[in-house]
């Protein structure tokens, strides 16, 4: 697959996203974005929740993990779940209950709008960092798992572009 067609298909998938984005968007506010105006499906919520906490770098590489380190990662997947029941008993009443959207609004009114600000920026500044340090693994990974020369071509313009042109 050549570069050119690669990309290709990655600007008509973002395309197509935009448009499902905005066609399903056009009778929304913030109600219907953050809690789904509260009649989402039990179901719905519990499966993006799980989603949301996998991904598919995880899928792919647990079965070895736990190969390798018997039942470690067991200990991760209790976590999932203690963090869920603490979720489901703890936070969503208390959202329902003071009509709130995220962690964000509590903060805004139980602390004030500097701390909502800086509860904002502390999430924002550690999800750059990790993804910074998770790029090179993955950049690492993919070079080394011998890629077609196709998915190389972009990665060796885009690296350069992104860490000189910023």
């Amino acid at each position: 697959m050549s570069a050119v067609l690669l990309l290709s298909i990655v600007f008509v998938y973002f395309l197509v996203l935009l448009g499902v984005a905005w066609y399903t968007s056009r009778n929304a506010n913030n109600d219907s974005f953050f809690i789904g105006n509260r009649n989402s499906n039990w179901m719905l919520v519990a499966f993006g929740m799980i989603g949301t906490s996998l991904s598919g770098v995880t899928f792919v590489s647990v079965p070895g993990g736990v190969a390798k380190e018997s039942f470690a990662y067991f200990q991760i997947t209790l976590g999932y779940l203690i963090g869920y029941i603490v979720i489901a008993y703890v936070l969503l009443p208390l959202y329902y209950r003071l009509n709130l959207t995220s962690i964000y609004n509590y903060l805004s009114s139980r602390l004030g709008f500097k701390s909502y600000k800086t509860g904002a920026g502390f999430f924002i500044l550690s999800r750059t960092l990790g993804a910074t340090a998770r790029l090179p693994a993955c950049i690492w990974w993919s070079i080394s798992c011998r890629m077609p020369s196709s998915a190389v071509s972009i990665f060796r313009f885009w690296l350069p572009h992104s860490f000189y042109c910023s």
